[in-house]
């Protein structure tokens, strides 16, 4: 293992996989990252999947029995997406049982074209959980306002969440805020606490991309030297609001009742700007008691020539506030950016779920036509 990785694992971060394949599952490439780089969790989205089956042969068996079946596009999608997620369980449940449930996690996303319709949300949750059938599944659910009720109720099931694109510091405290009702309505229900588990997905990068296109149209010198800053001031903020949040009387209520925190998964670290350093949106956020889900090319970079040195997440707060401060002063409309960020995150997964039921339709037709 590298020792970058080692150190990382070693402060207190999950090391993540932000990618799943049938070709990575059947070539045994994700067993040999969970061996040889202390990968200890995956996640998936409607992207990654739409990548997946664009390559090679891997999935044309299962298409070819999917046509011959008769299904349509939408119960193919779903049965295509969990085969995968269920084996990539599989293949994490001995760091699942390892950890006592604490990683070994992988994540299926419900079905973005739901993220404004709470009740459909729920019951597609409900859906995948039976589906995949695998006690160390996280159903990813966005954190949208129609979103937070879901994830609520979802976890008052008893189901584990990860709640993913969050942007903006009020829509991860009204996320927290969620997963303790959910957690007491699932207390309530007589569900066992220590089973259920959450990560809250705080999206950094795309934070830098939209903020930075901002500071540039401004063009001011001052606004040039606030670039690429953002993304990490936002999450570390996040993070002093993630330890305010746990520190109350309603939090410890529910740890007295088996709970187990929500921690901060630090998502979207692939660096999009050439000109940072690749391994900016690791290095940078260290702090205990987080996850970092990172592309394959992060994780390598991570290992290679990483600079991990101890927590840089708790003494940057007033730096990270003072930036915040900064931004505004220059122009910069932080509500706007967020909800900006939320929308499109929200479209690029429809737009990538479109894709794939696409492509799944033009397998499936092919397959019957051979037939």
């Amino acid at each position: 293992m590298s020792d970058n990785l080692k150190r990382l694992s070693d402060e207190g971060v999950s090391i993540w996989l932000d990618d799943i394949s049938r070709e990575r599952l059947r070539t045994g490439g994700l067993a040999a990252l969970v061996k040889d780089s202390n990968v200890v969790g995956v996640t998936s989205n409607p992207t990654i999947f739409a990548k997946a089956l664009s390559k090679g042969t891997a999935y044309d068996d299962q298409v070819r029995d999917l046509a011959l079946r008769g299904v349509d596009v939408e119960e193919a999608s779903r049965a295509i997406t969990t085969y995968d997620i269920r084996w990539g369980c599989d293949v994490l449940r001995p760091v699942y049982d390892r950890t006592d449930g604490l990683d070994g996690r992988v994540s299926i996303e419900v079905d973005p074209r739901l993220a404004r319709e709470t009740e459909r949300t729920v019951a597609e949750a409900r859906a995948l959980w039976w589906l995949v059938d695998r006690p160390n599944l996280f159903i990813k659910i966005p954190a949208t306002p129609a979103g937070l009720p879901a994830i609520t109720a979802t976890l008052a099931e008893g189901i584990s969440v990860n709640v993913t694109l969050i942007f903006s510091l009020e829509r991860y405290g009204e996320v927290v805020d969620a997963f303790f009702a959910g957690l007491e309505q699932a207390r309530a229900n007589g569900h066992d606490l220590s089973k259920i588990a959450s990560v809250a997905s705080f999206f950094v990068s795309r934070v830098d991309t939209e903020i930075d296109k901002r500071l540039d149209k401004i063009g001011s010198d001052e606004a040039k030297g606030l670039r690429s800053k953002a993304g990490l001031a936002n999450a570390r903020l996040a993070y002093a609001l993630y330890e305010e949040k746990f520190a109350t009387d309603r939090w410890k209520a529910l740890k007295d009742a088996g709970a187990r925190p929500q921690r901060p998964l630090w998502a979207s670290t692939g660096v999009k700007d050439p000109d940072l350093k690749d391994t900016l949106y690791v290095d940078e956020l260290v702090a205990p008691g987080t996850v970092n889900t990172m592309p394959e090319a992060t994780l390598e970079a991570e290992a290679d020539h990483g600079e991990v040195r101890g927590d840089t997440v708790r003494g940057a707060y007033d730096d990270a506030r003072a930036h915040m401060a900064a931004l505004k002063a220059v122009g910069v409309d932080y509500d706007d950016v967020v909800q900006v960020l939320e929308d499109e995150g929200v479209e690029k997964f429809e737009a990538s779920w479109t894709e794939l039921l696409g492509s799944i339709s033009g397998e499936l037709e092919s397959k019957r036509a051979g037939a």
